[in-house]
């Protein structure tokens, strides 16, 4: 599996959101290279830890500019962030109770679930925030 590679696709033209972002980007770089060579369960579940706990740190973040800046769709994209990250803490649950390696079909959700949440409804508050900010 390739590292997903920071570029403008990815911006959503507000620089404080862009640098969660990059930051979450790199720590999924890391989880993808330990799968890649094998780390222990233990190890990628910490790695994934600190991709949950910077995750729900972004979001509280992204939902305060939301707020300050009387976004639409705040009450969706709340519900999509509560979503995620249920959906990755069941993940982490499986890869702590199972014992086998990561899957790759695990990787590519997490990279699905990282890259498609910014390019669809972190676009759409970037857009907006990038014209009230």
């Amino acid at each position: 599996m390739k590292d997903i590679v920071w570029g403008r696709i990815l911006s959503v033209g507000v620089d404080e959101i862009d640098d969660d972002h990059r930051k979450l980007v790199n720590i999924f770089n890391i989880l993808n290279h330990s799968v890649t060579q094998g780390e222990p369960p233990e190890y990628l579940a910490a790695v994934l830890e600190e991709l949950i706990n910077c995750t729900v740190w972004h979001f509280s973040h992204e939902e305060r500019l939301m707020l300050k800046y009387g976004y639409e769709g705040v009450e969706e994209h709340k519900a999509e962030h509560r979503e995620l990250i249920r959906s990755v803490k069941e993940l982490q649950q499986e890869i702590l109770q199972a014992d086998k390696p990561v899957a790759e079909e695990e990787i590519e959700f997490l990279e699905r679930w990282l890259t498609g949440h910014i390019l669809t409804a972190d676009m759409r508050l970037g857009f907006h925030l990038s014209q009230m900010m």
